[in-house]
């Protein structure tokens, strides 16, 4: 399947609701904005989860659970877990994740799992993945990123089948802003892939993450949105939750038709 022209991150691994008290934290939580974001205008979330101190969290019993719940209430919606280690997972541990959690949908970081050097053990993953259907979106932080699983792709070390990439513009820090431009590198990347055609998105930062979004969708792109990369409408106000989000995203994709 293609990726959602609208992919909601609500929550990700570092933000708590002392940063914005409508941040998601909870199974429950993260099911109820996912529905009222789909009502929104989204048509895919992006799920993380967290313990009991909100504390980033890989556990695949969880992730199972969150799953069916999403299934059983927004049952339209696509669901895509993450492997992000945020240096506390190894890979190993992520891939475990995974093979247990049993996901459609999964995003892993190229430089994370790699983080321990290229193997035969690390791309057996990606093929056994590929072949029960799961659809793995590679996150890439940078150009080189793009390049180095371009490369992989094109020495037949990972499958190239529904291939899937998130362009991620800035970086998770404090004040950090993206902008427009930050995108045209990974564009300029996509000539590396050819004669694939990735179906790709991208992610942005601040207060500026709306146009950044708009961007990559003129571009042919989709957008992730939400509050794992920003908390603030593009004229600078606080938004209420993450759907107050996707919908200033619905409107300004409309008035640019």
């Amino acid at each position: 399947m293609p990726l959602p022209n609208i992919l909601v991150a609500p929550n990700g691994a570092r933000r708590t609701t002392a940063d914005h008290p409508a941040l998601p934290v909870t199974i429950e939580q993260t099911v109820q904005t996912a529905k009222a974001c789909f009502a929104a205008g989204a048509d895919g979330i992006h799920a993380h989860l967290r313990d009991k101190d909100q504390k980033h969290l890989l556990d695949a019993g969880l992730y199972r659970e969150l799953q069916a719940e999403l299934a059983l209430q927004v049952p339209d919606m696509w669901v895509q877990i993450t492997t992000e280690a945020v240096d506390l997972y190894s890979p190993s541990q992520q891939r475990s994740l995974v093979r247990d959690a049993n996901p459609k949908a999964v995003s892993i970081s190229i430089r994370e799992m790699l983080s321990e050097g290229e193997s035969k053990e690390v791309f057996n993953f990606y093929w056994e993945q590929s072949e029960k259907g799961v659809e793995i979106q590679h996150i890439l932080y940078d150009e080189q990123d793009s390049l180095t699983l371009a490369r992989l792709i094109n020495e037949h070390h990972l499958p190239s089948h529904n291939l899937q990439v998130l362009f991620v513009l800035g970086r998770y820090k404090n004040g950090q802003i993206s902008h427009p431009e930050d995108l045209d590198p990974f564009l300029n990347s996509l000539s590396a892939y050819s004669p694939l055609t990735p179906d790709w998105g991208c992610c942005a930062f601040g207060k500026k993450e709306t146009p950044c979004l708009l961007k990559a969708l003129e571009k042919g792109g989709k957008a992730r949105i939400g509050f794992e990369n920003n908390l603030y409408h593009q004229d600078g106000t606080l938004a209420k939750d993450n759907a107050d989000r996707v919908t200033e995203l619905v409107k300004k994709i409309q008035e640019s038709h």
